[in-house]
């Protein structure tokens, strides 16, 4: 689960707004369509934060006018704070919508490719009775847990790998898109082409220009929605390895370094943790993981 990059906005110049007498800030992003206050934006900020433990700097206040615009005009709004009174009065159904809403899922297939060897290696060596279980915690539209299961199947060299591989995310969008299993072309261009016909299905007709998983991978794989930040998570130890990457990054410290204590008891003593290239865990759980490189941790102790 990512955060955008705030969406350009349509700027006017700033001399065209500029009070008399007060220069406008240079560059200031112009919220057109509903009034957006600061007020409007920490409040926002707070809900995010205490749904799903996001936390939106400052800068994100475009990308979330962006984001949430489209709501207010389908539900006839004509301002945030009259939109953030019903997420707050609605029910779960709209808080889902703006969750998911604030929420994006930049991904493609074998990201940081570095990691699916390590992977393979660690499963392969693992001497169990029963399914290794590989949890794909921020699992997005399906690209990491549909490669772990292809990783798989390549490297136990059978479509019935001793593996389960739980597949889990906030987003119930992201999660309805991993389901589903199919893919525009675009979207596995990542792909070599020899991955891409043993485990894909190409479209015809209507359906051309877009693939389907095939259904010798999709069945390694279980979805659930899950949230990191708060609840109990429906996921069964001990766990052979955890994918947790490049979403960490938009949980603060303090979040962060609860979610890892509660890893911590899911892993086997051997298991392994994966983060993403921009996550560095030893600093707020130094105690509980310690690095074997390339961004994979194990358990310290």
């Amino acid at each position: 689960m990512n955060i955008d990059a705030p969406n350009k906005l349509s700027r006017t110049n700033a001399s065209a707004n500029a009070k008399p007498g007060v220069s406008a800030p240079s560059g200031s992003p112009v919220f057109k369509s509903f009034d957006f206050s600061d007020a409007d934006f920490r409040r926002l900020q707070q809900m995010i934060f205490d749904d799903a433990g996001i936390s939106l700097n400052s800068n994100k206040k475009p990308m979330a006018y962006s984001r949430l615009s489209r709501r207010l005009r389908q539900l006839n709004f004509s301002t945030f704070g009259e939109y953030l009174d019903f997420v707050e009065s609605s029910g779960d159904d709209e808080r889902v919508k703006f969750i998911n809403a604030l929420t994006t899922n930049l991904t493609y297939f074998f990201r940081e490719p570095h990691h699916f060897p390590i992977l393979v290696e660690h499963l392969t060596g693992m001497v169990t009775t029963e399914p290794l279980v590989v949890w794909s915690a921020a699992c997005s539209t399906g690209e990491e847990p549909y490669s772990i299961a292809m990783a798989v199947i390549e490297a136990f060299a059978t479509d019935q790998p001793p593996v389960r591989i739980i597949a889990s995310d906030l987003d119930t969008d992201a999660l309805a898109t991993a389901e589903r299993g199919v893919y525009s072309m675009e979207k596995l261009e990542s792909l070599s082409p020899q991955r891409l016909k043993k485990f894909f299905l190409k479209g015809a007709g209507a359906q051309a220009g877009f693939a389907r998983i095939r259904p010798e991978v999709q069945r390694l794989v279980e979805f659930r929605q899950t949230n990191l930040h708060d609840g109990p998570w429906d996921i069964e130890a001990p766990v052979a390895a955890i994918f947790c990457r490049n979403g960490m990054i938009y949980f603060n410290k303090a979040t962060q370094a609860k979610i890892l204590a509660r890893f911590m008891p899911l892993l086997r003593p051997d298991g392994l943790l994966f983060a993403g290239h921009s996550e560095n865990f030893f600093y707020n759980a130094g105690d509980i993981f310690r690095s074997r490189g390339k961004t994979v941790y194990e358990l310290a102790t």
